[in-house]
């Protein structure tokens, strides 16, 4: 059934699917994508469901930030600024915390927050041809809130690497630093993300929201302190001039030329 314009959600077998659907923006996140999501994870968290399954409508997972959505945002006030990036917080803070099995299928490139809504989840299936990038910097922008997770993943060195060169990572390497749970050939990927659900369906569900609570009050103190800080740093970030430049450089098709950098040698 369709949930809103710009998601989908199917149930079956106990399982829900939720599908993000703007295929032609390369399910790009806008504000009624992001709404639009937090309400749907919202409902299956509270569902009779015992498994959810996120994916991405089309040839991509999630292009990440919509970039024509982030320039308008450009005249936002600090206010508004800072709303945005509780938001983006929140959607990601509830795909960690989420209390039930939640199983990414990444069907193809996961790019920017795109990447976290991939790796947050309890579980990561890709194709082969999945691709995922923190790539921020090269458009002037900080991934603060998703730095806090991935440190939590793959550790501080590969952090710092990873969100300083934003890089691409292909599938298999992605899964060789815990990044993703199983690579599975593209025809395979649904079948094998509602094969992990039926599997998870023999355990308890009241002994797996338990073991999941618990490991996210491990997390928890570090976590409000982390995403606050990364709140903050977001929001300053989308009132420099590098992110400006970054933005209308990236819409332009061109090479962005660093306002930071000018007057030095």
């Amino acid at each position: 059934m369709a949930h809103s314009e710009h998601i989908l959600v199917q149930a079956a077998n106990g399982v829900k699917t939720i599908t993000l659907n703007r295929p032609e923006k390369r399910n790009a996140l806008n504000p009624e994508l992001i709404e639009g999501l937090i309400s749907a994870l919202e409902e299956a968290a509270s569902c009779d469901c015992h498994a959810v399954i996120l994916t991405g409508a089309g040839t991509a997972f999630c292009a990440g930030l919509d970039i024509e959505y982030l320039g308008a945002s450009q005249s936002h006030t600090a206010a508004q600024h800072r709303r945005d990036a509780e938001t983006i917080a929140g959607m990601l803070r509830m795909l960690y915390e989420f209390p039930k099995p939640l199983i990414a299928a990444v069907n193809g490139p996961a790019i920017g927050t795109g990447m976290s809504l991939a790796t947050v989840p309890a579980f990561t299936l890709a194709t082969p041809w999945a691709r995922f990038a923190l790539n921020e910097v090269r458009m002037g922008f900080i991934p603060a809130v998703d730095a806090s997770f991935l440190l939590r993943q793959i550790g501080e060195k590969r952090t710092r690497e990873l969100l300083l060169t934003g890089r691409m990572l292909k599938a298999q390497e992605a899964l060789q630093m815990g990044l993703v749970t199983e690579v599975v050939p593209a025809e395979e990927l649904m079948q094998s993300a509602h094969s992990l659900a039926r599997t998870l369906q023999h355990n308890s569900p009241q002994a797996m929201q338990a073991l999941k609570q618990l490991l996210d009050r491990y997390a928890r103190r570090e976590l409000d302190e982390e995403i606050e800080e990364a709140i903050q740093v977001n929001a300053q970030q989308r009132s420099t001039a590098d992110f400006e430049e970054g933005v209308r450089a990236f819409l332009e098709r061109r090479k962005a030329e660093w306002p930071s950098l000018k007057g030095k040698a």
